[in-house]
């Protein structure tokens, strides 16, 4: 992993950027407060990009299941495929609108693993070595998946190969490169929630720091 002051440091060069660049009017309520609307997909990650062969992946389950495991993304794609477009939220500042991706609905992971009564949260596992966490009830909700396409085509390396989409949080609190979901009876703060971030990351309440 990159070493992360470095990191922290080019996340705060970003967030001065998009500030200064000024905020877009709160005319438009859909764009979460302290947010800027962007036309592009600005990149942002720990300086690891792990190259990916989904052909290969899996995705490891353990925790508070009753069916822990690996599942071949050709297993899970079993479970049904929806089309999706969402909003996108960074934590340095900038919201892009309408982002199209393919997707398996997680309420549906949830069922093939069944969850015991303990789970309280997820902690979900990139193959670059990072981590975040995440409340039940955030990733419960119907509009949340596993994206695997990005404008019809595979997601490229550089926004994650495969990855969480939880549309209310900040981006932050859905890890790329999914490689490992665990569902603890305790929270586990990630790789930002030890270094500041806040613990929750909700985008309409601008939970940006602790």
């Amino acid at each position: 992993m990159a070493d992360a002051d470095h990191v922290i440091q080019g996340k705060k060069h970003l967030l001065d950027i998009f500030r200064k660049q000024g905020r877009h009017e709160q005319t438009d309520a859909r764009l979460p407060p302290g947010q800027k609307l962007v036309s592009g997909f600005p990149v942002l990650d720990l300086g690891v990009q792990p190259d990916m062969d989904l052909k290969d992946w899996k995705l490891e389950v353990s925790g508070e299941v009753e069916k822990p495991g690996k599942y071949s993304l050709a297993e899970l794609k079993k479970l049904g495929i929806q089309q999706y477009s969402k909003d996108f939220h960074c934590v340095t500042s900038w919201t892009k609108y309408d982002v199209k991706w393919t997707g398996i609905p997680f309420r549906k992971i949830l069922a093939m693993v069944k969850p015991t009564a303990k789970w309280k949260h997820l902690i979900q596992h990139g193959a670059e070595g990072y981590s975040t966490n995440v409340p039940r009830e955030d990733v419960e909700r119907d509009d949340v998946f596993l994206a695997f396409e990005l404008d019809g085509m595979p997601i490229p390396r550089e926004h994650g190969h495969i990855r969480l989409i939880i549309p209310q949080l900040y981006a932050w609190k859905a890890s790329k490169f999914l490689v490992k979901l665990e569902f603890a009876a305790m929270d586990q703060p990630g790789f930002w929630e030890r270094r500041g971030y806040h613990n929750h990351g909700d985008a309409a309440k601008e939970e940006r720091y602790s």
